[in-house]
């Protein structure tokens, strides 16, 4: 990061970048191809290491099988929020595709991947609660757990619970998903 950026002052004069501004300067062609917006500054995304994609992969193929219609299941697009516009790992949009004409500005569930990033991705839950975004799931490979929080309010989750390999992950906010923990992490 560039260091100018730590120092207080620095930081109070700074000049955030809108969701609306961000739009802007993608339809211009002026956005980088590979960043994201994050509480109004733009953020360069990480390459992701064949553990991630396969994490990503198989929570993205359990969903498909146990959600029917009425669902947009989407890996890395974005969720337009108040000052921000993550692209998640994957999300989980009620409706279909087909009544959005623009990006969703929350989900029922949304899940991070993090090989190398979990404090960077927990830190994300904040701004997931902010949206309404009923759960949040960090998949946390080093620790081979998945953190979940859930019944956002005010800006937080009011509970979060580890579910580690071994034991059966059901979603709260999307009855019938399923996803064993062990079976996640297998072979990884």
């Amino acid at each position: 990061m560039i260091s100018i950026l730590s120092q207080p002052g620095i930081q109070k004069r700074a000049l955030p970048l809108s969701v609306k501004a961000w739009h802007q300067m993608i339809a211009a062609g002026l956005a980088p191809r590979h960043a994201e917006l994050i509480r109004g500054v733009i953020v360069e995304k990480m390459s992701k290491s064949i553990t991630h994609t396969k994490l990503a992969g198989r929570i993205l193929a359990a969903f498909q099988r146990c959600l029917g219609s009425g669902f947009w299941i989407r890996k890395e697009d974005p969720l337009s929020l108040a000052d921000s516009e993550p692209e998640p790992d994957v999300s989980v949009i009620e409706g279909n595709e087909e009544d959005f004409t623009d990006h969703p500005g929350s989900a029922k569930l949304v899940v991070e991947v993090a090989v190398t990033t979990v404090a960077e991705d927990r830190e994300m839950a904040v701004l997931y609660a902010e949206a309404s975004v009923e759960e949040f799931w960090l998949v946390n490979a080093p620790e081979r757990c998945v953190e979940v929080f859930r019944d956002p309010q005010d800006g937080r989750y009011l509970s979060s619970l580890r579910v580690a390999e071994g034991s059966m992950l059901r979603s709260s906010a999307l009855p019938g998903v399923e996803v064993d923990v062990g079976t996640l992490f297998a072979q990884i």
